[in-house]
């Protein structure tokens, strides 16, 4: 199954592992899943840190660069996916979230988050 990472579960993955639920830890290191994270979340993570939040307190290139190092393939963001967004109702307000929820849908990938408002959504995401 191809697996989306919401930015939060791509930086407790990465750095605070402890922090994933159970049932997350299971898809994340389940080798029959192949796992995804969006050009989007790098920029979410550059521009958050960048205004010192620090939930978001990592440097976005050596984020990048775990990722891919332990398997993970890039997602870019395409205009398709800039389309699609105009297509979901206004549940959430954050516009990376947003942005992935509708990379999510247009690609046929699920999206695993533990963020209420973005379990909201219909389409292929899984609350964990």
């Amino acid at each position: 199954m191809k697996l989306l990472l919401d930015t939060h579960i791509l930086l407790w993955a990465a750095g605070d592992p402890g922090r994933l639920p159970a049932a997350a830890r299971a898809l994340i290191e389940d080798e029959d899943n192949h796992l995804l994270f969006s050009a989007a979340s790098l920029w979410e993570v550059a521009i958050k840190g960048a205004l010192g939040r620090e939930d978001f307190a990592v440097d976005a290139a050596l984020l990048r660069r775990g990722l891919a190092d332990n398997g993970y393939a890039e997602l870019p963001v395409t205009g398709a996916h800039a389309v699609a967004v105009a297509t979901l109702p206004p549940i959430h307000r954050d516009p990376f979230d947003r942005l992935l929820v509708a990379q999510a849908t247009a690609e046929g990938i699920t999206l695993l988050s533990a963020d209420e408002l973005v379990c909201q959504y219909s389409g292929p995401i899984r609350r964990i």
